[in-house]
């Protein structure tokens, strides 16, 4: 089973695709909850370099509200995390099938309130 959404950008950079999948993101009701700049903390960490790798938490409220009242120890699970990595010749999106993420968990209702998210999450990276 695949775990993420994904999808490929060409001959762009990660901040133009940022702002894109910010863009697109909020059209869905999400919002940017965390940014961790994966590029910059390995650097300042541990002296090591990588391609430009960002990671954006996102959050629906009204989604996060269903799932907390379902099952009240999903917000470990939270946000779904979103990410953009620069890649030859440019960028790759991949946002966290809630679905999948959440297999393990043995609750009909969360399995729904999580294929709604991933239908949201998988319309927001298509439009980005």
């Amino acid at each position: 089973m695949a775990y993420t959404i994904n999808r490929f950008f060409g001959a762009t950079d990660i901040d133009t695709i940022e702002e894109r999948v910010r863009s697109a993101l909020a059209e869905k009701g999400f919002g940017v909850l965390t940014e961790i700049d994966v590029k910059a903390t390995m650097k300042k960490k541990i002296d090591k370099d990588i391609d430009p790798y960002k990671i954006l938490g996102a959050c629906n409220p009204d989604m996060a509200y269903h799932a907390i009242g379902v099952e009240p120890r999903v917000g470990a699970m939270l946000p779904c995390n979103v990410i953009l990595r620069e890649v030859n010749h440019g960028v790759e999106v991949c946002a966290i099938d809630p679905v999948a993420s959440m297999a393990a968990i043995d609750n009909a209702d969360l399995k729904k309130v999580a294929g709604q998210v991933r239908d949201l999450l998988a319309e927001a990276v298509q439009a980005a």
